[in-house]
């Protein structure tokens, strides 16, 4: 439970910081509805996002191996913009964002924030575990459990062998084998 928590929050955040940005660089009008809107479009990212990249992908490759390496990037960037199109279209038809003007406005906006969402997408991807290693640790700080947030800094450490070896040759700078052959000349 804590997982899904802390994933659908922090991806919520970033969502509508996401929205926010089509809001303000496209014809899209987002306003306060970039809560809901953002609420809407992480439920989607999560569950559905998923699931018709899939579908879509499974379509795709039964033709692949006609393609060039070239032509299969040029698909899988389609695919994508297809299916970031899609998640647009439901999270604009499900909250208040709305996309009027005339014809040439409503045309980018229907297209600038899926490319928009594609690159807000890569960043999460790339920032994801961070994000919510985080979140994490501020869910568990709220929720009171210590014991999963940071570990005591006063207590000490079981050092690994390498490192208590490394520590005798900062010591005295010798080897445990060098320190070794030492001990045997002194035995006889």
């Amino acid at each position: 439970m804590r997982k899904w928590v802390v994933r659908f929050v922090s991806l919520l955040v970033f969502n509508v910081v996401v929205l926010l940005a089509i809001g303000f660089l496209t014809p899209a009008r987002v306003g306060w509805a970039a809560l809901w809107a953002g609420i809407v479009l992480t439920a989607l990212s999560i569950w559905i996002k998923p699931l018709i990249h899939k579908w879509f992908t499974s379509m795709a490759a039964k033709s692949a191996h006609r393609r060039t390496k070239a032509g299969e990037k040029l698909v899988e960037f389609f695919l994508a913009f297809v299916v970031a199109f899609l998640v647009w279209m439901v999270t604009v038809w499900l909250s208040g964002v709305s996309i009027g003007g005339s014809i040439f406005s409503a045309f980018w906006g229907y297209v600038l924030p899926p490319v928009i969402l594609l690159i807000g997408w890569a960043i999460y991807d790339a920032i994801d575990d961070r994000v919510e290693a985080h979140a994490g640790a501020l869910y568990d700080k709220a929720s009171g459990d210590r014991a999963k947030t940071v570990p005591d800094a006063a207590a000490p450490g079981i050092p690994s062998p390498e490192a208590a070896a490394g520590r005798r040759e900062l010591h005295d700078g010798l080897t445990d084998e060098q320190r070794r052959m030492l001990d045997e000349l002194g035995t006889s």
